[in-house]
């Protein structure tokens, strides 16, 4: 069974129950007031290493939330994980890895309908296209001393 701050989740489910767990544990004042209303307003990814075993949370924040905001959102971010009684992550009874990132980054869309502008397919990948048969490069049709 997955566990995330103390309580049960399915793993479809971790995302929103991190992010409620976070708020609800976050406490009283204007710093954690603020952290309430911008986690809320944000969206919680969620993204498993099936390699490693680490788990992460992403926090996309909108691009009007200002360096200083982004720093109490971590200090209280940190002050909730280091003070709370249950794992981060918990499966089958075992304490995992986890990172927390915030970020505001959104990745451009390539096509589509909220496709971003200059970012077409072929905007993207002329640079790659024009590498591959730009002055200096061997010809791969060649054969290379004589080796088949």
């Amino acid at each position: 069974m997955w566990k995330i701050l103390g309580e049960d989740a399915i793993y479809i489910d971790i995302p929103e129950t991190w992010k409620r767990r976070m708020i609800a544990l976050a406490g009283e004042g204007e710093k954690q007031d603020k952290f309430k209303k911008i986690v809320g307003e944000s969206e919680v990814t969620y993204l498993m290493n099936g390699t490693t075993e680490e788990h992460t949370f992403f926090i996309k924040l909108s691009d009007d939330v200002t360096p200083e905001e982004i720093q109490g959102l971590a200090d209280v971010a940190l002050d909730i994980l280091k003070a709370s009684e249950h794992p981060c992550v918990e499966v089958e009874g075992r304490r995992q890895r986890y990172q927390v990132i915030i970020t505001n980054y959104h990745e451009p869309e390539i096509i589509g309908l909220n496709k971003t502008p200059g970012m077409s397919s072929g905007a993207v990948f002329m640079p790659i296209i024009k590498g591959l048969d730009g002055p200096g490069r061997e010809n791969m049709n060649t054969v290379r001393n004589n080796v088949w």
